[in-house]
């Protein structure tokens, strides 16, 4: 079956081409009668219009690109959802690459999205290869970096200091008195470990022992790792007395490894987690955790590409930090009193 021209169009309607082609890139240009004639006999055929096409005849193509590093973890559902919320309604389509936490993946991924000549990138993360920093600086397109902060930002960067918030999360158990800690994490990535760098960071400063109470996996993060993870340090004898967990999820599982152990929490053990997912504030016990803003920085992000976009000229270097919240819950209570719930 061969495919359905605008000059099939232009004949069923009784029209030249180039007026088909005014009705559907201009259609305030013409007669509601002329534009109901032309919208009806595109829909009689089932007429697509060749998108790719009309790109090469105009200098916009309305798109913009985003490169996640996974499409497993809800923290980047969220994030993509916002970007959507605000991009889509904008007329904008948004076309979004998986670099699978490779930087080698992420320059290809901007060298495809050039190659589609996208009017903005939008990326979750700051770490790239010098190509790619220099691919996106030449472009001339605005540039957003996210999740994180920056010490070089390429154009616009909206996050949060990752290692800060991994400082943070260490000290409320330190300041809780406990002095074994141990740190779970998933892939090591640039953004866990800036938050192994803050428990580092926050353990030397009272004096702490960590170097042997790391575990990790080069795996994605969930409820089963945690349990994974915990379990490998239950049974080599390393059993700490509070856990920081990169991830929620990971939280959860440990959480649950002690229910299987006759461990409890937090009498036995205290565990924190990061994110603070929706279901944190509902297990049992409720789950401390680091509250991330996913949702704001992808709407924000969206909003700055768009007034990027309506600017004359490309905007200069420009950061956010839209901070984070340590959000403590039962989960590192002392002595079984309850914690300041928010």
């Amino acid at each position: 079956m061969r495919r359905i021209t605008l000059d099939d169009v232009a004949s069923l309607a009784g029209v030249s081409p180039i007026t088909v082609s005014r009705v559907l890139r201009k259609p305030g240009s013409v007669s509601e009668a002329l534009r109901l004639r032309v919208n009806n006999a595109i829909e009689i055929l089932g007429y697509v219009p060749n998108v790719a096409a009309s790109r090469l005849a105009s200098s916009r193509t309305h798109t913009i690109g985003v490169i996640v590093p996974t499409l497993y973890n809800v923290i980047f559902a969220e994030y993509l959802f916002a970007l959507h919320e605000v991009l889509i309604p904008a007329g904008f389509q948004v076309i979004v690459v998986n670099s699978r936490y490779s930087e080698a993946e992420e320059e290809n991924a901007i060298k495809a999205l050039l190659g589609q000549r996208v009017e903005a990138i939008v990326i979750a993360g700051i770490h790239h290869t010098p190509l790619s920093r220099q691919l996106l600086k030449q472009a001339h397109l605005p540039i957003v970096e996210t999740f994180e902060l920056s010490d070089d930002p390429i154009n616009l960067n909206i996050g949060m200091s990752q290692e800060r918030a991994g400082h943070i999360a260490t000290r409320h158990l330190i300041d809780r008195g406990f002095q074994k800690i141990a740190f779970l994490t998933g892939n090591l990535d640039h953004r866990a470990q800036s938050r192994l760098d803050g428990y580092h960071e926050a353990m030397d400063e009272v004096g702490l022992k960590s170097l042997d109470m790391i575990a990790s996996r080069p795996r994605h993060s969930s409820v089963a790792l945690g349990s994974e993870l915990f379990a490998g340090m239950y049974e080599r004898g390393d059993l700490p007395e509070a856990v920081f967990c990169t991830d929620d999820n990971l939280a959860l599982g440990a959480m649950q490894e002690c229910r299987k152990r006759r461990l409890r929490v937090p009498d036995d053990i205290s565990i924190i987690g990061f994110h603070d997912l929706e279901f944190s504030a509902c297990a049992a016990p409720s789950l401390s955790s680091i509250a991330t803003r996913r949702y704001e920085t992808g709407m924000l992000a969206a909003e700055k590409v768009l007034t990027a976009l309506d600017a004359s000229t490309r905007q200069g270097v420009h950061q956010i930090n839209l901070g984070f919240a340590l959000v403590p819950r039962e989960s590192t209570s002392v002595d079984g009193r309850r914690p300041n719930l928010p």
